[in-house]
């Protein structure tokens, strides 16, 4: 049986068990955590390695610039497309009218937002091996890129470390496919723990927060990722989505784009035809960057926790939410519980009240399932169009791709 039709088995019993029992299986999160954080194990190792290798292999510098800026700009205009999409969702549909809350007394200016400077010089790491001990992914990029440029410039005597990076990537592939054997055990943990908690007791306002932000969701993957597909790199779209099958599965079990980000190499590589270089490259940095979904759940909560206190929404308003939304959805880190965290830094540029996060915060892991979806087919329509610019695909391999794969 193939892995990910055992995942979606798990997903299926794990749905189940958690309706028919109910709270008194939480402890099945302890379970699922430890999965999430076996996935997490792999990432901090597997975005270096990528990102050096693929650097080192991009020997010509204009290559690796031309390579970099396509990259960054398909990221920086797909995200804001997204959060148009949450916009024009969450004010159509207008989830948290009906709720009328009161303001709460002298919260909207607590906490302090991150600043774009603030931002900026914190993914500079003073320490690297502090960076992967906390988890740092940004700070772990801007140091692979630095190591890897040293490793170029160093030339004959840089490259028996290249060997051993790329030795290092090709282990971390394979432990990888370890992890993998325990998926369908932790995706049944994980499902059961989050309907057994939220049960049945979704209010109409928070399902229609849901509808809000999986229609834009779908929206962004119908109408900007597929027809990326179609129009900039003249692919036919059907053979993308059951390449990418097994990464999908594995983003709406776990919640977890960083976590998924080695299964989603694995298939750009071996199922989409995209070169190792392209897709360790464009991939790694995706993982941290480019959240299209996190930048849509961003956006559909601010709203949402606006109409609910009563705050009128002005144009000043929505233009802060783009930019901090986008700042934020970068600095995300692509694994469960994220989204809320990084919500308060939106709520604070806007002057919304923090109380309101309590608002989503239970049905956020829902809304966390289809967002990573949307993370990780960003990443690969932006690998997909760069290595067909740059004409480093195997596209008779992207065509012959079966769903039984």
């Amino acid at each position: 049986m193939k892995p990910w039709i055992k995942i979606l088995i798990g997903l299926g019993l794990g749905l189940i068990f958690g309706l028919v029992v109910g709270k008194q299986i939480e402890f099945l999160n302890l379970v699922g955590k430890a999965f999430i954080d076996l996935l997490k194990m792999l990432v901090g190792l597997i975005v270096f390695s990528s990102l050096v290798t693929g650097v080192c292999h991009i020997n010509d510098p204009k290559k690796l610039g031309r390579i970099g800026g396509r990259t960054l700009a398909y990221y920086a205009v797909t995200t804001l497309l997204a959060i148009g999409f949450g916009l024009l969702l969450v004010f159509l549909i207008k989830p948290g009218a009906s709720l009328d809350l009161p303001m709460p007394t002298g919260s909207a200016d607590s906490g302090v937002g991150l600043s774009m400077i603030d931002f900026v010089f914190s993914v500079v790491p003073s320490n690297p091996f502090a960076s992967f001990a906390e988890g740092n992914i940004l700070q772990i990029i801007v140091f692979a890129i630095f190591f890897a440029f040293a490793i170029t410039i160093a030339k004959e005597k840089g490259k028996p470390i290249l060997k051993l990076i790329e030795s290092l990537s090709e282990v971390m592939y394979t432990l990888t496919h370890s992890v993998m054997k325990v998926a369908p055990y932790g995706v049944f943990a994980l499902i059961a723990s989050a309907v057994g908690s939220i049960g049945f007791k979704v209010v109409l306002p928070l399902l229609l927060f849901l509808a809000c932000c999986y229609i834009a969701c779908i929206l962004q993957i119908v109408i900007v990722l597929a027809g990326s597909i179609k129009y900039l790199t003249k692919l036919e779209i059907a053979p993308f989505f059951k390449g990418m099958k097994d990464a999908i599965v594995l983003a709406f079990t776990t919640s977890s784009s960083s976590a998924t980000l080695p299964v989603s190499i694995e298939c750009a590589r071996d199922h989409l035809g995209i070169s190792s270089d392209i897709a360790g490259f464009v991939l790694s940095l995706g993982s941290t960057i480019n959240m299209n979904g996190a930048a849509i759940g961003q956006a559909v909560s601010a709203i949402f926790i606006a109409q609910a206190y009563g705050i009128e929404i002005t144009w000043v308003n929505i233009l802060v939410l783009c930019v901090t939304a986008l700042v934020s959805a970068v600095g995300a880190a692509g694994i469960p519980g994220t989204g809320i965290v990084m919500l308060s830094v939106v709520l604070n540029a806007m002057g919304l009240p923090l109380e309101g996060i309590a608002l989503v915060a239970g049905v956020d892991r829902l809304r966390e399932m289809m967002s990573s979806v949307v993370n990780i087919l960003g990443d690969a329509t932006a690998a997909l169009y760069v290595a067909k610019k740059e004409k480093q695909m195997d596209e008779e391999k992207y065509h012959t791709v079966t769903w039984l794969e």
